[in-house]
């Protein structure tokens, strides 16, 4: 499964990118596939370990923040792997094509 999610601590001013890196070095701490961009992380594993990544992200800016906001969408595809990069390759290969 892959996660896309983006969490945004609220109550602490327009300057989030402290809290967010909290966030994303929980993702990239836990050793499974991630990228993150201007808007969100993107995490692929097993359903309980993605899960729990994106709880204890969630964790660490709630540690420093009155109030957290989160947005998830999941990717549930039992028995695909890698899908982080394949997708990525499959939509270039059509846009070289």
């Amino acid at each position: 499964m892959i996660v896309a999610f983006s969490i945004t601590p609220l109550g602490v001013g327009e300057d989030v990118g402290e809290f967010v890196a909290d966030a994303v070095r929980v993702v990239r701490e836990s050793g499974l596939p991630n990228h993150t961009d201007a808007m969100f992380t993107s995490v692929e594993g097993e359903w309980d370990e993605v899960m729990d990544v994106v709880k204890r992200a969630v964790a660490a800016v709630e540690a420093r923040a009155p109030r957290v906001s989160l947005v998830l969408k999941a990717d549930v595809r039992p028995g695909v792997t890698d899908g982080l990069s394949s997708k990525v390759e499959t939509l270039e290969r059509h846009l070289a094509g």
